[in-house]
């Protein structure tokens, strides 16, 4: 039984003829094995051209590189019997902190002289075995020096035939473990606050001769410590004590911390200063029985650097680690676990300096550690320190996991004097930075969607979110855009309830909800109870308490407070029943002309102005020369028309337009709630949100009228068109129309039934004339971007709604802004 890594590097050792190939093919998945004569065909088109060897060799630890970095099993096919060409494939190992094993497949000389010779490709003669052979006795005494974890030999051919794999999981894998978890930071040795914390947490600790000795927690949860239980504080060996009983009991794991690290070394007798608490260790233990310290030296001696739980997403390490470290084995990985990632330089404590990598970790595991004392744990980009200096007076902190929660008690005393004042709060966690949104990327979303974001389309959002967003910091959500249904063949319509009713029918969707669609422009609204919650929450600290901005993220006035504020206290029925102290809401804000005045003055009034200045002259001019018997019948009566039309646009934009004066005049319509604390609610069914939205009650919100459709019922669908017809003939714009429940896949999230009337605004004052042309538009590219920008937008609010960092959130709302610059037809 030979057992390897699940992660690791396998090389096999043989000379040509020991039967690697067949080794390889029967033990391991053929992606799994590279060849050098496979790699050495790929560039000469012939496996045994020795002039290509070199260029085989570098594509063959390119490949092995790529395979290590993604986290997979590679098994290199090669001869390997002399030093050098092991040393390259245990190197790239280790660049890579993953653990190597040998495999030798030693068999007679005989043996291989004669399978390659009845193999035609293999006709180098019987020289170039014996002469492998050679290298490979040699390396046999001294290859388990080379770096390997282990070197497994199979002498003969029935070893060989005989031998299996097994995969052994990795000491810090324990992904199985999905907790619940109390994550518990720095002890150093205060056991009476560590017994404190266990009960504030709900444990029983159990007793014997007056020690605890173990904890148990009747809700079955799981105790990990972040490692340094010792030194400096006036217990450790009854912090050991009942670590080591809870461990050994199966409540608890801990991870190595580097006191631990010092003290074995110091148990085992190894020279190293006693300072920084030491000392006082090593007396604790000594005034013990010697079979208790060696219990301890046993137990700490057998910390692993790291864990990963409850399926990866959770990495627990004594200084935190860094993504590319998650999972690995190397000195450097145990090193960056126990120490930090420093700079090499002290400062003026005479203490490293500690280089802030969470400052810019971009891993979606939540990273828990300790190892730096600090006066408040916060949260840095899904990474939080623990250690708040407990046995420096300050407090033993707990991390409930999955629930996020921070649990505390205040140390005793001050058991050991600090070097250096504790660390105060983090500064704010990383928001985007260009290096997460910079050349081609794919955003990754649980909607069923990976989008890909073109380097042109992010160079085009930087701009606009560098020059006119608002503070980033509310920036948690952007709408997507919104397809038209298929175009409607009923005469006089380009666009009909019965297409869209037809669509959802066909994709399964049983009942939709038909929205009135608003004569205003897309806002979305992200509202605190009061500016501690925004600072809490959002990290605004300027005293503001929200926000309201544009489908491009712009805010839609340079002076927010006054309609934050009034919409502040509309919401107030909304705190109570959300269970929240902040919302997010998606609304329309009218009229249209509070934001688009300067558009609607120079794009539509301009032309409404010369047609209505114009065409009333070219009708009487033709009247008169119909009067003088010139056949000018056909133009006549096209200029009427074209007359008439131009009436209808002018009416059609005027409707959304009108006095504003301040918030007078302003009106919101909100149709969604997107999230608020611990819900991404824009999952809810849409009667949940229209029920819940009804309970404000202030002059400034209009409601959305609406109807719910049964597709099933040709009465209700009728109801639905009738409504809209209604709406419409009174120069409403239109309706949207939604599945009722959120409805995975690819279903649009609403398509928009716009009216005959507001059309002509989208499509010029004649758009009546070329329904024919008009009907060959392309719809695609919109729905395919509605679709995705949808997928980007849930993934925002659920990152949000999840307590991820910034960048995290960010990220999604970003791409939905770089898919805006994609063209497509702006009047779709």
């Amino acid at each position: 039984m030979i057992s390897v890594p699940e992660l690791s590097l396998v090389v096999l050792v043989g000379v040509s003829g020991s039967g690697k190939s067949t080794f390889a093919a029967r033990h391991f998945r053929p992606t799994q094995v590279i060849s050098s004569d496979f790699c050495r065909g790929l560039v000469s088109d012939d496996e045994n051209d020795q002039s290509a060897t070199p260029a085989a060799f570098e594509l063959l630890h390119h490949i092995v590189g790529t395979r290590l970095a993604r986290g997979l099993l590679t098994v290199v096919d090669a001869t390997n019997v002399q030093y050098p060409a092991r040393k390259s494939l245990i190197d790239l190992a280790r660049r890579h902190d993953v653990l190597a094993d040998a495999i030798v497949l030693d068999v007679p000389e005989e043996v291989a002289i004669r399978r390659n010779a009845v193999r035609p490709e293999r006709d180098f003669g019987a020289g170039v075995v014996i002469r492998q052979r050679k290298d490979l006795r040699r390396s046999l005494g001294k290859i388990s020096r080379d770096g390997f974890r282990k070197v497994h030999v199979l002498r003969g051919l029935d070893a060989i035939d005989d031998a299996t794999i097994s995969y052994e999981k990795a000491w810090t894998d324990k992904r199985h473990l999905t907790g619940p978890f109390d994550i518990i930071g720095d002890v150093h040795g205060c056991r009476a606050e560590l017994e404190s914390l266990l009960e504030r947490l709900g444990w029983v600790v159990e007793r014997a001769g007056g020690q605890a000795v173990s904890a148990r927690h009747p809700e079955a949860r799981t105790a990990v410590f972040v490692g340094d239980l010792v030194d400096r504080g006036p217990d450790t060996p009854g912090v050991l004590r009942l670590v080591m009983g809870m461990a050994e009991a199966g409540t608890a794991i801990c991870v190595a911390g580097n006191h631990e690290q010092k003290l074995v070394r110091a148990l085992n007798g190894r020279a190293v200063k006693t300072t920084h608490g030491l000392r006082e260790s090593l007396d604790q233990l000594g005034a013990g029985p010697p079979e208790f310290a060696e219990r301890a030296r046993a137990f700490m001696d057998g910390l692993i650097s790291h864990y990963r739980l409850d399926g990866g997403r959770l990495v627990v390490a004594h200084a935190g680690l860094k993504e590319a470290y998650h999972g690995r084995a190397s000195g450097r990985v145990r090193a960056f676990a126990l120490y930090g990632d420093t700079t090499g330089e002290t400062d003026e404590y005479g203490l490293p300096v500690r280089y802030p990598w969470a400052e810019e970790y971009r891993g979606r595991a939540m990273v828990v550690y300790g190892h730096t004392p600090t006066v408040h744990p916060e949260w840095v980009n899904n990474t939080i320190c623990l250690d708040t200096g407990c046995v420096f007076g300050g407090s033993l902190t707990a991390l409930r996991y999955p629930e996020r929660e921070l649990v505390q008690v205040p140390a005793e005393q001050v058991w050991y004097a600090s070097v250096k004042p504790l660390d105060g709060p983090a500064r704010d966690p990383a928001m985007l930075d260009i290096g997460d949104v910079r050349g081609t990327r794919h955003v990754e979303t649980r909607f069923g969607t990976r989008v890909k974001v073109l380097e042109e389309n992010a160079a085009a959002a930087l701009e606009v979110m560098s020059r006119f967003a608002v503070d980033p910091r509310w920036l948690v959500y952007l709408p997507p855009t919104m397809a038209p249904p298929e175009t409607s063949r009923l005469d006089g319509y380009l666009e009909h309830p019965h297409e869209a009713f037809e669509e959802f029918a066909a994709a399964g969707v049983n009942e939709v909800v038909c929205e009135e669609k608003h004569m205003g422009s897309r806002a979305v609204a992200v509202l605190a109870r009061t500016p501690e919650v925004a600072a809490a929450r959002f990290g605004v600290t300027d005293g503001g308490s929200g926000t309201v901005y544009t489908r491009t993220g712009r805010p839609f006035f340079g002076d927010l407070a006054p309609l934050v504020d009034g919409l502040r206290e509309a919401c107030e029925p909304l705190w109570t029943a959300l269970g929240s102290d902040w919302v997010a809401l998606d609304c329309e804000l009218l009229p249209w002309s509070a934001k688009a005045g300067e558009l609607i003055r120079a794009q539509y009034a301009s032309v409404g102005a010369a047609a209505r200045a114009a065409l009333p002259e070219a009708v009487s001019a033709l009247e008169a020369a119909a009067g003088r018997g010139l056949d000018v019948g056909e133009l006549l009566d096209r200029t009427r028309r074209r007359a008439g039309n131009a009436a209808l646009f002018r009416d059609a934009y005027a409707r959304y337009c009108w006095p504003v004066d301040g918030l007078d005049g302003v009106r919101l319509a909100p149709f969604q709630i997107l999230a608020c604390e611990g819900r991404a609610t824009a999952l809810e069914p849409h009667a949940w949100h229209l029920s819940t939205l009804a309970l404000l009650d202030s002059p400034l919100i209009t409601p959305t009228r609406h109807v719910f459709v049964s597709l099933d019922s040709a009465e209700s669908r009728a109801g639905a068109v009738a409504w809209w017809e209604a709406l419409t003939a009174a120069g409403g714009e239109g309706m949207v129309v939604k599945p009722a429940v959120h409805t995975p896949g690819r279903v649009q999230p609403g398509v928009k039934v716009r009216g005959r009337e507001y059309l002509r605004i989208i499509y010029g004052p004649d758009y009546t004339e070329s329904l024919d042309v008009l009907r060959r538009r392309f719809l695609g590219k919109k729905r395919s971007m509605a679709l995705r920008e949808h997928a980007l937008g849930l993934e925002a609010l659920s990152r949000l709604a999840d307590g991820d960092p910034g960048w995290r959130v960010h990220e999604p709302v970003f791409a939905v802004l770089a898919l805006e610059s994609e063209p497509v037809d702006p009047r779709l």
